[in-house]
């Protein structure tokens, strides 16, 4: 979002002159007087009627039965709790960072990425990866953050890539969802990946997208893909970057493992 600038508009053409009024003389007072006694008088006759009147019993409350049982069920007879592997709150209330895909063989951990902490990202520097670093990090806390657990890989001697997941305390799910589907809203836009990305399989709305490369004088091409999902209340980002071509197969993959791990 970009700052609002003040804007001046042309000068605003000056207005009709206003049609001319009729004087308030004494029959208009006579009249509003009148109108005023007739008020009071139909207010007082009323409250008279209505207080003479005998008081309408209220219908009776009644409930033919109860939704639930009387008594608790026997213990043999409760049903079991859901196990851990199904039961998607018990799984993401424990330690995000398990829940992050597990580091694929021939990638290596990559330690130039200062903005993780441990496994974890501060909501600081998450915002700081957009262009309007303020109004990101005002719409993260509004939104109620609850933390972000992150991975960054590298492989040969440019290929790198990254894994978010960001989850939200509020609602079952919808802030993750509204914070997804803002992010894929641009993505067709030239100066981003320039296409509607394909979807992500199993992910409901998840897509992942293939940038066009970019080429600029005395540098290497530079190449990206980036994956947007969400499950529940986490929201899933993954980015690729290469100087070399990158599959969609490379980001569908590794969008599809992570979107199975969760």
């Amino acid at each position: 979002m970009e700052p609002n600038d003040t804007i001046s508009g042309p000068a605003a053409e000056p207005s009709a002159a206003p049609g001319r009024q009729r004087p308030r003389g004494r029959t208009t007072l006579l009249i509003a007087a009148a109108a005023l006694l007739g008020i009071s008088g139909g207010t007082a006759v009323g409250y008279g009627i209505q207080a003479e009147r005998p008081p309408t019993p209220l219908p009776a409350l009644s409930q033919t039965e109860l939704a639930y049982p009387a008594k608790a069920l026997p213990a043999d007879k409760a049903p079991a709790p859901l196990p851990a592997s199904q039961d998607r709150q018990v799984r993401t209330d424990g330690d995000l960072r398990k829940l992050l895909l597990d580091r694929p063989a021939g990638w290596s951990e990559n330690k130039d990425a200062d903005w993780l902490d441990d496994g974890w990202m501060s909501v600081g520097d998450l915002a700081r990866d957009y262009e309007d670093e303020g109004d990101m990090f005002e719409y993260f806390l509004e939104s109620d953050i609850r933390r972000v657990a992150g991975a960054a890989w590298k492989k040969g001697e440019h290929r790198e890539a990254t894994i978010t997941l960001t989850q939200f305390s509020s609602g079952p799910g919808a802030v993750a969802a509204e914070y997804a589907d803002g992010q894929r809203s641009y993505m067709a836009d030239d100066e981003y990946a320039g296409n509607e990305g394909d979807l992500v399989k199993g992910s409901g709305e998840g897509r992942y997208y293939v940038y066009d490369v970019d080429r600029e004088p005395g540098y290497l091409p530079s190449y990206q893909a980036r994956a947007v999902m969400n499950r529940g209340d986490i929201m899933i980002e993954i980015n690729l970057f290469d100087s070399r071509p990158i599959s969609k197969k490379d980001i569908r993959t590794l969008a599809e493992q992570q979107l199975e791990r969760l």
